[in-house]
């Protein structure tokens, strides 16, 4: 161990996800995240991984502060460990790797990464509740968008038979990892959206964004059986309506509203 680290804290009030995207290419080391920053901890020097932040941000015309500093190691990884809280979400207990299971609740592992997913997040937890009162043994389950996997897996331990496809490759490799890591198997995975698959599902869990649900919102309206349970997350508040409108054929069984976000639990008629 160096007897120095360096930390880089990237704030943005907006666009967070385009600036983790960059450092994920740049560097793809763990981060820690918060609600408007992430950090990056390292042994090697970050001062150009800052500069490519600060110029990406300029170029893109978006506004983000940088904080970069030499810090004193002493062992940051496990303090870094220690800051990752384990969950209780309904049936499940969404741990990272290092923290011991609960004998009582279905327990999934999913270590932190630059995925999206680790059931702290409004939107995660509140597909997680769904799942948890939707989903059945044997049903035929879509994820979209899955991310780190962790609504698969979760779907998974329940005994339903689950594919899953994200647009972001390195999604479907976390994803595989993670089914590895629970001791869990998925069906199918595509690098993609729904508009690839002509199967019909149970329940399709999408947790995007608005402005996706509604550009797919035929895809995954077409992926699901009569009578099946769409589950629809990743909404703010205020774009709730808009994105019901183009869903109002199907019937609203549940709208589960977490601070400013909403998941919507659809039934084909």
């Amino acid at each position: 161990m160096k007897e120095f680290y360096y930390e880089l804290k990237i704030q943005a009030d907006t666009s967070l996800d385009l600036f983790i995207d960059l450092v994920d290419a740049l560097l793809p080391n763990a981060i820690e995240e918060g609600d408007n920053f992430f950090i990056i901890r390292s042994e090697d020097e970050l001062s150009t991984i800052e500069y490519g932040v600060k110029e990406f941000a300029k170029a893109m015309n978006l506004d983000c502060s940088t904080l970069c500093e030499k810090k004193k190691n002493e062992d940051w990884i496990k303090k870094y460990q220690e800051s990752v809280k384990a969950i209780e979400v309904s049936k499940f207990y969404i741990r990272p790797s290092w923290v011991e299971k609960k004998e009582d609740l279905i327990n999934i592992i999913i270590d932190p990464a630059l995925s999206f997913g680790s059931g702290h997040h409004e939107t995660t937890n509140a597909c997680l509740e769904a799942i948890s009162k939707y989903v059945k043994k044997d049903d035929e389950v879509l994820d979209v968008g899955c991310g780190s996997g962790i609504l698969s897996i979760a779907a998974a331990k329940l005994e339903a038979k689950v594919d899953i496809c994200d647009t972001d490759e390195n999604c479907i490799k976390d994803s595989e990892v993670n089914f590895s890591l629970n001791k869990t198997k998925y069906n199918k995975a595509w690098v993609g959206s729904s508009t690839f698959s002509s199967k019909k599902y149970d329940v399709v869990i999408a947790n995007i964004v608005a402005d996706v649900l509604i550009m797919i919102s035929k895809d995954l309206k077409n992926c699901l059986k009569s009578k099946g349970t769409l589950v629809l997350s990743g909404i703010l508040d205020k774009h709730l309506t808009r994105v019901l409108k183009k869903f109002e054929d199907l019937e609203i069984e549940e709208t589960i509203h977490k601070n400013e976000w909403c998941t919507v639990v659809l039934k084909g008629v």
